[in-house]
């Protein structure tokens, strides 16, 4: 069985993916990306074995991200090109929303957003906010970098105990901002706040800064969705916070089935449609 894989090189992490010639996706896989080189060959060997494949049955290796740079050669003498990433993250939000048009938001180390459409994909900028945000003040909040960990700290978190909202400095109420809209990030923190609230304050600020940036992205366009992609997208708190700016913004967010491999799905589509 011929296959092709797509590989997204990121700063953290390295994403694999795989399909048929035929578009079946057979399999995902993310190794850390401590370095990059290293990550790709131990990903590629992490996935072949664990779905119980030969290197003879991938006939195209297809690299984006950042550490795509990194290789100049093909890789295990498979053939290896490389597509940009701003397109590749274009493509795997539209083929996972099965959509023909839309916005995508790729929260990854920081976060990139893209204006795709079946004609055209064309980055329109990006925010240094994203996961390593989350891990950066995590280490000095929380002292650990470890996402699983942040993610069991934030269950129990209580915003209330970080964050100053809109019903904390009016007394009347305005028809355009609920009272429970965020007024200050961290502006309340209370001398009682625990590291589960430490834990959560920084989550609520990430995803609202994404949220609004994406909001003011689709502003003046006729394109009111946007696909939210990347490992972010698995925080149990990315519905209830995007929800809230959507209902705000009169737009619409989408997560889809394997949101997190979207960019390494967006480097293999072209050869698939070719296919």
């Amino acid at each position: 069985m011929g296959m092709i894989l797509g590989i997204d090189v990121g700063g953290s992490t390295t994403k694999i993916v795989a399909f048929s010639l035929h578009g079946h996706l057979i399999g995902t896989l993310q190794v850390k990306a401590t370095d990059q080189i290293t990550s790709v060959y131990g990903a590629i060997g992490h996935f072949v074995q664990q779905y119980q494949i030969s290197l003879k049955e991938i006939v195209k290796i297809i690299l984006t991200g950042v550490g795509a740079s990194f290789f100049t050669e093909d890789i295990y003498e498979i053939p290896t090109i490389k597509i940009n990433e701003f397109q590749a993250i274009g493509y795997g939000g539209l083929y996972l929303a099965d959509m023909e048009e839309a916005f995508v938001a790729s929260m990854g180390t920081g976060t990139a957003f893209v204006r795709a459409t079946q004609k055209e994909i064309v980055h329109i900028g990006g925010s240094g906010v994203g996961g390593g945000t989350l891990i950066g003040l995590s280490s000095i909040m929380l002292n650990t970098s470890d996402i699983e960990a942040i993610r069991s700290f934030a269950e129990h978190g209580q915003i209330e105990n970080i964050d100053l909202s809109v019903r904390d400095i009016m007394n009347q109420e305005v028809p355009s901002l609920p009272a429970n809209l965020t007024a200050s990030n961290f502006g309340k923190v209370k001398s009682t706040a625990v590291e589960a609230d430490f834990a959560v304050g920084m989550i609520n600020m990430i995803f609202q800064t994404i949220g609004m940036l994406a909001a003011f992205a689709v502003r003046n366009d006729t394109i009111k969705d946007v696909i939210l992609t990347g490992n972010l997208t698995t925080f149990p708190q990315v519905q209830e916070i995007f929800s809230a700016i959507a209902d705000i913004h009169a737009i619409h967010f989408i997560i889809p089935n394997n949101a997190v491999y979207a960019t390494a799905i967006g480097a293999a589509v072209p050869y698939l449609e070719r296919t």
